[in-house]
């Protein structure tokens, strides 16, 4: 996490990270199936699973999505003082691709705009792409917004 004055924040805007690798396991899908009660057979049947085009159970989109806050973690430009950072929203997510089971994904993420709300909020706006290990196409790419707030 690189951490610069407030009012240098804006300077940051095309600052790219990439995060580690992490795995999409079938216990993480069947968490998330419980979690969310969606309990579709390509998440959690593997038998059925291997008999659709998948050719395996897949990672629900919303836990690949779900996942951005853990792909984020220690990663991007923050202002100092930074107290807290708040899910604000998202304006753009497409899935592209299945994450089958097993399979680690990471995030490319590109800091596309800073707006400053008042002396101590920030609004940031992320381009985000979750790679499959192995894959070309990308799970899933998204437009997030963040709201920093400093002390």
């Amino acid at each position: 996490m690189k951490v610069v004055p407030k009012e240098q924040l804006v300077d940051q805007v095309g600052t790219k990270t990439t995060s580690d690798w992490v795995t999409m396991d079938q216990g993480r899908i069947n968490a998330f199936a419980d979690c969310t009660e969606d309990h579709q057979f390509i998440h959690l049947d593997e038998e059925k699973a291997a008999q659709t085009p998948f050719g395996g159970t897949i990672a629900h989109g919303f836990l690949s999505l779900s996942m951005l806050p853990k792909l984020s973690e220690g990663q991007g430009v923050v202002p100092e003082n930074v107290m807290m950072g708040i899910n604000y929203g998202m304006n753009k997510v497409r899935f592209l691709a299945p994450v089958r089971a097993g399979k680690k994904i990471r995030a490319h993420t590109e800091l596309v705009n800073v707006d400053q709300k008042d002396d101590n909020r920030f609004l940031l706006t992320s381009s985000v792409t979750v790679e499959i290990e192995g894959e070309e196409t990308p799970a899933l790419v998204a437009e997030t917004l963040t709201m920093l707030v400093c002390a």
